[in-house]
C-alpha cells in the first residue's frame, strides 16, 4: 500500500521496548524489529486499527498497544480459545481459522477498515494466500499488510517447497508482476487490475 515518509530518528521504541519486557511471552526475530518500526512509525498516536493474526501468549499484544499509544484498537486472531483471556478494554480477540474464507469474509464485514495487518498465524501457504486474498482488500489505502516467517514457503511440512508454485512466496512474485503491470503493452493479456493501483503507487 502507499506509504509516506517518515523521519528517522535513529531510535527504535520497539527494541527497547522487547528488551525490557518481562509480561506475557513474544517470539520474534530482532531484525523484525527494525522492519516493524521502519513501515509503522507513522502510525504512533494516530489511533490506528491493528489487525494480528496469530495471538499466541498475547506479549505482541502488549508491544502494540506501548508503541501505538492510546486510542489504538487491536484485534487479534487465533484458533486456540485460550486466547480469549487476552481481551481488553481495547483489545478484541477473535477466535477462527485464517484459512477459513467465509470467517475472513465475516471480518471484513465486522472490523473497520485496517490501517496495520500482520499475518503472523500458522505459516501455511493456503492460509497465507487465503488471508491475501480475502483481507488485502479491507486495508486502508495507506495501510500496511505484512506477513511474516515467509520462510515457510521454502518447508515442506508446511505446504511449501523450492520452486513449488503453491507457496506464498511463488504466489509473492506474481503479485511483484502485477505491481508492473502499467507497463505492459498487452492490457488484454495483463492487465493492471486493484491491486495494481492499490500497491504499485
Amino acid at each position: 500500500r502507499r506509504e509516506a515518509a517518515v523521519a528517522d530518528d535513529g531510535v527504535n521504541p520497539l527494541a527497547a521496548w522487547f528488551v525490557e519486557h518481562d509480561g506475557r511471552r513474544l517470539i520474534k526475530w530482532k531484525h523484525y524489529l527494525d522492519i516493524y518500526h521502519h513501515h509503522f512509525a507513522r502510525f504512533r498516536g494516530r489511533s490506528p486499527v491493528v489487525l494480528e493474526i496469530g495471538v499466541f501468549d498475547g506479549g505482541s499484544l502488549d508491544m502494540w498497544r506501548d508503541y501505538f499509544g492510546p486510542g489504538c484498537r487491536i484485534y487479534g486472531i487465533d484458533v486456540d480459545e485460550r486466547c480469549r483471556a487476552y481481551a481488553g478494554a481495547d483489545t478484541t480477540i477473535i477466535i477462527g481459522d485464517q484459512g477459513d474464507r467465509e470467517f475472513l469474509s465475516r471480518l471484513r464485514h465486522e472490523l473497520p477498515r485496517i490501517d496495520i495487518l500482520i499475518d503472523d498465524g500458522g505459516h501455511r501457504m493456503a492460509q497465507q494466500i487465503a488471508t491475501f486474498e480475502v483481507l488485502y482488500q479491507h486495508v486502508a489505502d495507506d495501510g500496511v499488510y505484512l506477513c511474516e516467517d515467509m520462510h515457510t514457503s521454502y518447508w515442506p511440512e508446511f505446504g511449501g517447497g523450492y520452486r513449488n508454485p503453491g507457496t506464498f512466496v511463488e504466489y509473492s512474485k506474481r503479485l511483484v508482476d502485477q505491481l508492473n503491470a502499467w507497463h505492459t503493452k498487452n492490457a488484454a493479456e495483463f492487465a493492471a487490475d486493484g491491486f495494481t493501483r492499490t500497491a504499485g503507487a
